[in-house]
């Protein structure tokens, strides 16, 4: 069976958003996020219909009834736009209500359903299974992007550890991505095998190579650019 991410780990961070979330009012909530063009409003509204991506999905998977991520790109794009600029109660209750859809759609999945195939806005196919570790990325990455106390040195450990080998691995696929040697100085980790060596924690590591630190805290990322990733 593909590995699926623990509900109680997605339902523990996704909980922890909403707490900080929850803090924010209509005005912080129209203010800009650090992503290009998007407001707080943007970001929240992309996790719930992120959520809600993610049910249809585990719905494909477990029924067999084709059941689209999103109907298109464009679509994708006009739903985030059209629910940015609601009041600071209704996105953190979207956001809530989205992720209980996940949840319950999540419970009524079996083992045979997370190895099933389905296809993904994008048109990459993968087992069921991705769904529930991609959810745990989209919340604990826009997190970090309300920019209102969470960083990236709460993402969780075993978190942090997995997915800097996943971009490290989606960089060297791209022809665009610079050759490095990541030295990980808090865990002795060393991913790649460029001339070039960036060094620093995990965490720094990976909120630089996704495009959430610009790498003040890092060594050797000087005149390096990289690929928006995520």
């Amino acid at each position: 069976m593909s590995r699926v991410e623990p509900l109680a780990t997605i339902t523990a961070a996704t909980r922890a958003l909403l707490v900080t979330a929850g803090r924010l009012d209509d005005a912080a909530c129209r203010a800009p996020s650090p992503l290009p063009g998007w407001t707080r409003g943007h970001v929240l509204t992309h996790v719930a219909r992120n959520a809600d991506g993610g049910t249809r999905l585990l719905t494909w998977a477990r029924t067999g009834v084709e059941s689209y991520e999103y109907p298109s790109v464009e679509a994708r794009a006009a739903e985030i736009e059209d629910g940015a600029g609601r009041p600071a109660a209704t996105l953190v209750a979207d956001v809530r209500e989205s992720a209980r859809r996940f949840a319950d759609a999540y419970t009524l999945m079996s083992e045979e359903a997370w190895d099933r195939v389905v296809q993904w806005t994008s048109g990459i196919r993968h087992p069921a299974a991705r769904a529930s570790d991609a959810r745990l990325t989209e919340v604990l990455v826009h997190h970090v992007d309300l920019d209102a106390g969470f960083t990236p040195r709460d993402w969780p450990a075993d978190f942090t550890a997995r997915m800097l080998g996943t971009v490290v691995a989606a960089f060297a696929r791209r022809d665009d991505a610079p050759d490095l040697r990541l030295r990980a100085t808090d865990t002795g980790c060393d991913l790649g095998d460029g001339a070039r060596v960036v060094a620093g924690t995990e965490a720094s590591l990976l909120a630089w190579l996704m495009g959430r630190s610009s790498g003040d805290d890092l060594t050797g990322v000087e005149g390096i650019s990289v690929p928006f990733l995520y």
